[in-house]
């Protein structure tokens, strides 16, 4: 789909795409005449009217959207209306579309967003493609904001394509071959032997089951003049079949999408060099596959971390946090200013939270509530759970430094706690755990079922900020 921003949207069009909000007319006397005065078309937020202007205009239809209440209306109000539309003129097989809303803000980075999430399918292997709009403009928008938009747009979706992609294809050696062809971007890989040397005990350990090797994969960004040192850490588990302690199949379906949050670090990554920020950015990915086998590892092994402490394997199924115990010790080891991981981590924060937001938690509370505000800003919502030092009584061994689950209550809180074992005193840590966000059973607002590229905006404004 082409995007293009035009000064004037008095053009012949398709379709003229216009906002109605309520308790106010139109700028468009068609539309006031016909849709508001004898339809009663009130403008209430998320309302559509489609209308055939027969040759009245340069328009061959007009869909007016509900803006809702002028004193209520934001940039992220404009993205989910901008997604309804082109929903609808994707519905009604539409060409071409011509936005002109009677704002006086420049949200064309919010516009452009919205519209690129609704247009997505992930259809690669259908016979029967989804129809695409070929292009829309946008009126009364800078082109900057337009274009940093799109670069969000598309991050969003190499995100969401590499996160719906099977396990069959996206595998560990795929994530590292998809990282080494970012642009702008140093990329090293490790293999198996190289994460021996390294003594990430515990990420090898979750990989040893799978006939996929494991690959650590280390991407470094670096601005003109870097004023901070971030790392961004994503969980890599390519498949998540539980382990020895198999998951229910029903459980599996969707478990390709456990490396969402590998997914997201990679769509940051290959931001980056159009964004040009003057950060220093590392994005790194502990990738493996926890499969069940002969070799697997097994409830009651003793793992050794790289920081050297050492956990007793509770359960194989929880997996994610013992990759990113190694990463968060090697990415601690960089001396970067911050940490964030990023992981579809528990199904106790999904249960806390649903599909509506993300937890986040940490060891700085400034980071925290900077990560909330951005995520906010961003259209994405964040929750901060509690890391009460009560919640670690748990994971508590008797033969090990820990365990890597315990009770089934205050899950993602532990959770939590484990991670922050691995992250040393001096270094600013958040971690953010999307296993509601990152992946929908059903539609959600924008969104179409499938991966959500959850934590791509959010990460990303925040690095650019």
């Amino acid at each position: 789909m082409e995007i293009k921003v035009v000064q004037n949207g008095d053009v012949p069009v398709e379709v003229l795409v216009i906002g109605k909000f309520e308790g106010e007319k139109t700028n468009t006397e068609l539309v006031n005449e016909y849709v508001v005065e004898k339809d009663g078309f009130e403008g209430k937020f998320g309302q559509t009217y489609l209308i055939h202007t027969l040759g009245k205009m340069n328009a061959d239809k007009i869909l007016v959207v509900g803006l809702g209440k002028r004193e209520e209306f934001d940039h992220n109000k404009l993205r989910e209306v901008v997604a309804k539309s082109v929903k609808k003129l994707n519905q009604i097989k539409a060409e071409k579309a011509l936005f002109d809303f009677d704002i006086n803000v420049d949200y064309g980075k919010s516009a452009v967003i919205g519209a690129m999430i609704a247009d997505y399918a992930y259809d690669k292997y259908k016979s029967q493609k989804a129809h695409h709009l070929k292009e829309i403009s946008f009126t009364k928008f800078s082109q900057k904001d337009v274009e940093e938009g799109k670069i969000f747009g598309e991050a969003m979706k190499f995100t969401r394509d590499l996160a719906n992609t099977p396990a069959q294809i996206a595998t560990p050696a795929k994530l590292a071959q998809i990282a080494q062809e970012i642009e702008g971007v140093e990329t090293k890989i490790y293999d198996k032997e190289e994460i021996e040397r390294m003594g990430m005990g515990a990420y090898l350990a979750v990989g040893q089951g799978s006939v996929n090797p494991p690959k650590f994969i280390h991407m470094k960004y670096t601005g003109l003049n870097p004023k901070k040192r971030i790392a961004i850490i994503g969980k890599g588990i390519c498949f998540d079949s539980g382990g020895l302690d198999l998951k229910p199949a029903s459980s599996m379906l969707t478990m390709k999408d456990d490396m969402s949050g590998a997914a997201c670090v990679l769509g940051v990554m290959q931001a980056l060099a159009k964004l040009k920020p003057d950060v220093e950015v590392n994005g790194i990915i502990a990738a493996c596959e926890n499969m069940p086998s002969g070799s697997s590892y097994k409830p009651g092994d003793i793992l050794t971390a790289k920081n050297g402490k050492t956990i007793e394997v509770d359960n194989t199924d929880a997996e994610g946090r013992l990759t990113l115990a190694d990463a968060l010790c090697y990415a601690c080891e960089l001396n970067v200013d911050e940490v964030i991981d990023i992981a579809t981590l528990t199904g106790a924060c999904m249960v806390a939270l649903g599909t509506v937001a993300s937890g986040i938690m940490g060891n700085c509370e400034e980071l925290i509530r900077k990560l909330i505000d951005t995520a906010k800003d961003s259209g994405e919502t964040y929750w901060q759970m509690p890391m009460f030092k009560e919640y670690f009584d748990s994971l508590k061994s008797d033969i090990a430094d820990m365990k890597n689950t315990g009770s089934r209550y205050g899950g993602a809180s532990a959770a939590g706690l484990f991670l922050q074992e691995f992250v040393d005193e001096k270094t600013k840590w958040a971690h953010i755990d999307i296993a509601g966000t990152a992946f929908l059973e059903k539609p959600q607002k924008e969104f179409i079922a499938g991966a959500t590229g959850a934590g791509v905006r959010t990460l990303l404004n925040y690095i650019i900020k």
